[in-house]
């Protein structure tokens, strides 16, 4: 095979001027991919930043809900005891004024039953004829002369 010069020098020719501009051609789209790389490191640093930031706030969130929740249950434990505590003392003192009312009612009804004794007694014995007063009414006093009405 033989190569005519003329038109190899022709290619050449041609080869020297497109080349360059492939080069250049080439060159700007690695420029341009390099800023699209770039800008595209810095969104994903920037959707990165904003995610940690999320995630740590929602584990700050999660944290001062457990730490509300603890501290609600504690409250909830306290008044709970502080209830209880408060029924033993009303039960306690329920149980003092419902003795001493016992007592005290057993002292009445041990006054009444010895008044009811005594007036027992009394009936039993049996009575002096009463004198009648002027009117023709019987006196309310026996003739002894003590000043207790006779009942019964």
């Amino acid at each position: 095979m033989i190569v005519d010069q003329a038109e190899a020098l022709e290619y050449i020719d041609q080869l020297r001027v497109t080349i360059p501009e492939e080069i250049k051609s080439a060159r700007r789209v690695n420029a341009e991919v390099e800023r699209l790389l770039e800008q595209a490191r810095a969104e994903a640093e920037q959707i990165l930043a904003r995610a940690q930031e999320q995630a740590t706030y929602l584990i700050e969130e999660r944290e001062l809900t457990r730490q509300a929740e603890e501290i609600s249950q504690e409250i909830i434990r306290q008044a709970e005891s502080d209830s209880a505590e408060v029924m033993r003392g009303a039960d306690n003192y329920s149980a003092e004024v419902l003795s001493g009312l016992e007592a005290e009612v057993m002292r009445t009804l041990k006054t009444i039953r010895r008044g009811l004794e005594l007036l027992d007694d009394r009936r039993a014995i049996p009575a002096e004829p009463q004198a009648e007063t002027e009117e023709g009414e019987l006196d309310e006093y026996d003739q002894s002369g003590t000043t207790q009405p006779i009942r019964g």
